[in-house]
């Protein structure tokens, strides 16, 4: 059991590098979950333990940026009115989250409709890998042509509710394809439409906040949590982990990105997705040879060798079904 408890650290420490930087924490638990597999868990665990561990990771922003998104406030300058109940509201900051909010409806829609659907279509490693590239590409590709250019927006303030909504539909690109990577999604729609790289760094901070505790809400309503007490240890030493994790990462990508631009993920993403495609069918193409080599071993198919081959055949077909890359790629 001391096994599965390292485990969920490790999943932790991954979960609060990947979340903020723009590498698609998704698609790197699932990468994980292919190599470091829980096993003394129930079924619908991990589908639960690997959105609700992102609760950590948020907690971090609130803690790093409560000051910028508590809409509460004593100070009557920046209140709506100077008495009542309005005086305590700050202006600016629920302006701020009506704008979040805004950004989060296509996702939210797209989300509850669909969210079955695609988790059946595209979450496993080769997707993930695709998107990787695809997004790596994308990333590379628009910091050159934003090179050079002045930001039209310079701070979160600026934002309008229509570049609101346009970083939104960015974002619903990673609430369907695991892999693009939410804060990836949002800042490349961000920089399209002339936000300043801090900017979109922080807009993206400011948005996951609702969305991941939505889909961490979505997640148990579905599932539930009616878990053993060891589960419900290996969750909170999970979000503990990410919290922790978080708290740097957060302050070294807002740090770096002063001085450089996200091309280095970009540059990552593609290395990694072409190295796991190339795992992938490679060890598609060994589970090929290999029944080649049975079948060939089999030609003169008399009633016992037939019955063996079938067995056989059975054995390699319950290997790949619990196999999700093997079963993704073969089948």
């Amino acid at each position: 059991m001391v096994l599965e408890f390292f485990k969920a650290i490790i999943f932790g420490i991954v979960e609060g590098i990947t979340e903020w930087l723009p590498v698609s924490s998704t698609g790197h638990l699932i990468l994980v979950e292919e190599f470091i597999k829980f096993t003394k868990v129930s079924d619908n665990f991990f589908k639960v333990f690997d959105v609700v561990i992102q609760l950590g990771a948020i907690l971090a922003v609130v803690l790093i940026y409560f000051k910028d998104i508590w809409p509460f406030t004593n100070d009557t300058k920046k209140a709506y009115t100077k008495h009542g109940l309005l005086s305590h509201i700050d202006k600016n900051i629920t302006n701020l989250w009506g704008k979040i909010l805004v950004a989060c409806v296509p996702a939210a829609i797209v989300g509850l409709l669909f969210d079955d659907k695609f988790e059946a279509l595209f979450y496993n490693p080769v997707w993930v890998s695709i998107a990787l590239i695809i997004f790596g590409i994308a990333f590379i590709v628009i910091e050159n042509w934003h090179k050079g250019r002045k930001s039209r927006i310079n701070s979160v303030p600026a934002i309008t509710y229509k570049d609101a909504l346009i970083i939104g539909v960015f974002q619903l690109l990673a609430a369907i394809f695991p892999g693009v990577s939410r804060s990836g999604a949002t800042i490349i729609g961000a920089l399209l439409i002339g936000v300043s790289r801090k900017v979109s760094a922080e807009f993206t901070f400011y948005l996951a906040v609702p969305v991941m505790f939505g889909a961490s809400l979505l997640k148990i309503v579905k599932y539930g949590l009616n878990f053993t007490g060891t589960e419900i240890a290996l969750l909170i030493l999970g979000m503990v982990t990410a919290f922790i994790v978080s708290l740097w990462i957060i302050k070294f990508l807002m740090n770096y990105i002063k001085k450089h631009d996200f091309k280095v993920f970009g540059w990552y993403r593609i290395i990694l997705g072409i190295i796991l495609l190339g795992y992938y069918f490679f060890l598609c193409s060994c589970v090929q040879l290999c029944i080649r080599l049975v079948n060939a071993s089999f030609n003169e198919s008399k009633k016992g060798v037939l019955l063996l081959r079938i067995r056989i055949s059975l054995n390699v077909r319950e290997w790949l079904e619990s196999n999700s890359i093997l079963k993704t790629v073969w089948i």
